[in-house]
């Protein structure tokens, strides 16, 4: 298994001509202009290659279909998503947006969605000629009769999709006889489509063979219960854990039996694989949070409940009918603790219209930015952050804090500092991806880093607080001198994500705000920064330090705590 902190992966579109080059070469012919392909694309990221269809959405291992090798590996991106926040998003998109039924060969195809989930994986679209192929053409005959090839997609059990080449197209624009290779794709075909009914009915042995020895167990179970004697006791879980073993050797052989009758000993079932992907992805993130040093966040400063319902009051009469239903979605989230799936395409536009619109009372964004201060802290935001890497419409308001009056400042301040709490939003709020906002170049750190300065050098304490936290958050992510994928977007030198000027930066910040007295725990939290950035930026923040000022010595005697920090900085510093 990778390092636990190399979590990045490719992201790569696979593309295929549905035409096999006729749409190349007949095309000015038939249509009256040159194309060179009609395409069908899928994604390949995690080790599969995902892609939708009239069945909807499905996966095997990449170029694993009946399509074969794609006509063209295009590299979307890098992605940093753990694979169980895409695999949930996956099965959202599933049953909601590309559910079995929702396919239209014109407007709802897997181009779509190919491009959906290029966005969510790596921010980037696909390629635009893809995007651009003409309905006129698809009308076409050459489209209608490619209707058939796209439209019998269905499942296997595999977990790979079949098609069902239509020969007509063939017949009709070739005037020639069918070739040798198309007998021998249809003959592939067949052959693939008879081995997946042989491995559902294997697995389908498999299944009732282990649903036997369980009941056995539990019978087994139920008569040493019965028995009441220690040794009998003893005896029988003795045996049961022989059986238990033989069973799983058995149950082994049995998948291994199926693996072997369809050509693949070294390849894992997909359902096998993606649970062998979600265990090592947890046991990353548990790693990780062990390692990492406790962020500071705030979960008791909010009752949801009470905000959510002054929410409610504000917009009373405000809202059109699908920002009602975006009202519903966020109480499910928030209140009934569902999933970030109970979040509809819609919300980030509900939320931009809360935060842009100032014809609502500046108390509604008040209510609303301390409802998703309380949303930060759960373990699936980030999927509703990444529904946000087109828009910006979060970051963009999250920039202009300083044009925000002071109590809208608070929560939003405080949203930040909650997004800590989670290794996959803390990420994402160091992303360097950088986008145009009133003509600046920004990115989440640059948004991240302004929020920070802005709050601890304001006046407010309680905005000093929340500036500290995510100042000491910055500057405790772990250290990337592991990591050989994220290492190399560092310059060089470095050893975290926290980059030199975004730390000489913050390092200005808190020299400034120790010329005033900070309370002891603000205190300790932003020494302890400073120690950090000592270490991240070697030679431009100890150089700061001695030119600028206060030596830190000053606060020497605060606390125990803040001596040993204070004993770290000086090293760098003599």
């Amino acid at each position: 298994m990778e390092n636990a902190e190399d979590v990045s992966g490719t992201v790569e579109l696979y593309i295929y001509d549905l035409t096999k080059g006729m749409a190349s070469m007949m095309s000015s012919i038939v249509i009256g202009r040159q194309v060179q392909g009609i395409w069908h694309t899928a994604i390949v990221a995690y080790g599969r290659e995902f892609y939708f269809g009239p069945v909807g959405i499905q996966s095997s291992r990449p170029g694993g279909t009946v399509l074969g090798q794609p006509d063209k590996v295009e590299r979307i991106g890098e992605t940093y998503l753990p694979y169980s926040i895409f695999l949930e998003y996956i099965n959202g998109l599933g049953t909601s947006k590309f559910a079995p039924g929702t396919y239209n060969l014109f407007k709802h195809n897997c181009n779509c969605f190919t491009e959906e989930v290029s966005n969510f994986l790596a921010g980037k679209s696909i390629p635009k000629y893809i995007l651009d192929l003409p309905e006129e053409i698809l009308q076409t005959p050459i489209g209608q009769n490619l209707r058939g090839l796209i439209e019998t997609l269905s499942n296997s059990g595999s977990g790979s999709a079949r098609y069902t080449v239509a020969p007509t197209f063939l017949e009709t624009r070739s005037r020639r006889e069918v070739s040798p290779e198309f007998q021998l794709l249809n003959e592939a075909i067949e052959e693939a489509r008879l081995n997946a009914i042989a491995l559902e009915e294997r697995r389908n042995e498999i299944n009732e063979k282990l649903a036997k020895k369980d009941r056995k167990k539990k019978k087994k179970k139920k008569e040493k219960k019965q028995k009441g004697s220690r040794d009998s006791t003893a005896s029988d879980s003795n045996s049961t854990g022989t059986s238990n073993c033989t069973e799983m050797a058995e149950s082994e052989a049995a998948v291994s039996e199926v693996q072997a009758s369809n050509g693949e000993t070294t390849e894992m079932l997909p359902s096998e694989r993606v649970m062998q992907m979600e265990e090592e992805e947890k046991q990353e993130l548990e790693e990780k949070k062990r390692r990492r040093d406790p962020p500071i966040v705030f979960k008791d400063s909010i009752d949801v409940k009470l905000e959510y319902e002054a929410l409610t009051n504000l917009l009373e009469g405000k809202l059109n009918e699908e920002e009602q239903v975006c009202m519903q979605e966020l109480r499910q989230y928030v209140l009934e603790n569902e999933g970030s799936w109970a979040l509809g395409d819609n919300f980030l536009n509900f939320v931009g219209r809360i935060l842009y619109d100032k014809s609502l009372a500046s108390d509604a964004r008040v209510r609303l930015l301390n409802i998703l201060s309380v949303a930060a802290l759960k373990d699936d935001v980030i999927l509703l952050l990444h529904q946000d890497r087109r828009e910006h419409i979060v970051m963009n308001y999250a920039f202009d804090i300083d044009r925000h009056p002071p109590e809208e400042q608070l929560p939003l301040t405080e949203f930040l500092a909650n997004m800590f709490e989670n290794l996959s939003s803390s990420e994402w709020l160091l992303y360097i991806s950088e986008w145009q906002h009133q003509n600046q170049s920004i990115s989440n750190i640059r948004v991240t880093t302004k929020v920070a300065v802005h709050a601890l050098l304001s006046n407010s304490i309680d905005l000093q607080t929340r500036g500290a936290a995510i100042i000491h958050n910055l500057a405790c992510k772990e250290k990337m001198n592991k990591s050989k994928n994220l290492r190399r977007l560092l310059p060089k030198g470095s050893i975290s994500k926290v980059f030199d000027d975004v730390a000489v930066e913050l390092t200005m910040a808190l020299l400034q705000y120790f010329n005033g007295s900070p309370a002891e725990e603000q205190l300790y939290a932003c020494m302890k920064s400073l120690a950090r950035f000592t270490q991240i930026s070697g030679q431009d923040v100890p150089q700061l330090i001695q030119m600028i000022g206060p030596e830190p010595n000053k606060f020497r005697g605060t606390s125990e705590r803040i001596d040993e920090q204070i004993d770290q900085v000086n090293r760098k510093l003599h």
